[in-house]
């Protein structure tokens, strides 16, 4: 499925640097078409006033007429031979009135687009009028086309990713949870079975203390399969002391982890900070986390758990004196089978973080480093 995905993403993104590239290319073609009508536009304009010049007939004037009303797009400033300006078309002649720099700046943008079209007075050859043009609006429309067209095609590929992605993630929750289920499954027969014995080494001359070991153990498995076994359902949670239940966890690595290892809970003077959780699942993560840390340490160091109340949240946390892990591997820690270590199969935390982040509605990451 990821594969899949991926190559997904290589087509989509051809098809749309394909698409793209063919919308510019025909776009600029168009508008070098129309930006060559326009200046043809603006050059009827111009030869149509030198005809009005020394026609008497009226013909020039209804070609003027004509030609002025054809070109109700294209933007004109004229000016005279000192390049002040003396009339001007298809501008916002009320901001002009308002603002006299419009006009000016109008001028300066239109200088750098086109070249000027000249009229020469033929009776005064020291008169002379240019008359600078800028796009028009369809000119300009055909310009930014392939960038809107740039912008839906990159909101398409957004949303079809995200569509794939999520579709991805609720596959793989699904299988998640499906192996979930069926380790818990597979394991309450022998723990069942586990339970038969211990009760009929009771009754057995052995040492009590053995049997008692052996008990704490099959209670543990059960633990461990009631956990795998919430995996995939709305777990039911309920007021819970954090503080009791970091602390239970931590008795519990304690026996294990050895005398090398110093454990330090630090409540900031809270004697007891309820939070709705699932108890069985909240020390899956606890317990996770503690692993890791004595993964880090390799037998010897010191771990902190430091918990605080924020408020409306509590806050949790677990520091070690380990090795640590590079800066660009804080977010991958969380991805399912990512390991540093020799054995495991990099699904501890990635566990912890589903946990936490989709049946508690909290957030777990790397502080630093």
């Amino acid at each position: 499925m990821l594969s899949s995905l991926y190559n997904w993403r290589t087509v989509l993104a051809f098809v749309a640097i394909l698409i793209v590239s063919g919308t510019i290319f025909y776009s600029q073609y168009l508008a070098g078409k129309i930006a060559v009508e326009e200046k043809q536009k603006v050059l009827q304009r111009v030869e149509a006033g030198k005809l009005l010049v020394n026609d008497t007939s009226g013909i020039s004037t209804q070609l003027v007429g004509l030609i002025t009303a054809d070109n109700n797009s294209i933007p004109i400033i004229q000016t005279d031979e000192n390049d002040v300006i003396v009339a001007f078309v298809n501008l916002d002649s009320l901001r002009a009135a308002e603002d006299p720099a419009y006009l000016d700046n109008k001028l300066r943008e239109f200088k750098a687009i086109n070249e000027p079209v000249e009229w020469i007075s033929p009776n005064d050859s020291t008169q002379i009028n240019r008359y600078y043009f800028g796009p028009s609006r369809l000119l300009n429309e055909v310009r930014y086309y392939p960038i809107v067209q740039l912008m839906i095609i990159g909101l398409f590929i957004i949303i079809t990713i995200l569509a794939l992605r999520s579709n991805y993630r609720s596959q793989q929750n699904q299988v998640w949870a499906g192996m979930a289920k069926e380790t818990a499954h597979q394991l309450g027969t022998p723990v069942s079975s586990l339970e038969g014995w211990a009760e009929v080494l009771k009754e057995q001359p052995v040492d009590k203390q053995i049997v008692s070991e052996i008990q704490k153990d099959i209670e543990r498995l059960k633990l461990v399969s009631d956990r795998f076994g919430k995996i995939g359902s709305i777990p039911h949670q309920e007021p819970s002391d954090i503080i009791i239940l970091v602390n239970n966890m931590v008795d519990y690595i304690r026996k294990r982890a050895g005398m090398k290892v110093q454990f330090t809970v630090q409540t900031s003077n809270l004697t007891e900070l309820i939070v709705p959780v699932s108890p069985p699942l909240f020390d899956w993560v606890i317990e996770n986390l503690l692993k890791n840390a004595l993964d880090a340490m390799e037998g010897r160091g010191s771990i902190t758990i430091d918990i605080k109340n924020a408020g409306t949240s509590a806050i949790i946390d677990v520091s070690d004196t380990g090795k640590g892990i590079t800066k660009n591997n804080h977010r991958r820690v969380f991805s399912p089978g990512f390991t540093t270590k020799k054995r495991g199969w990099g699904l501890g935390l990635s566990l912890t973080k589903r946990i936490i982040e989709q049946y508690h509605k909290g957030e777990i990451f790397v502080k630093h480093s």
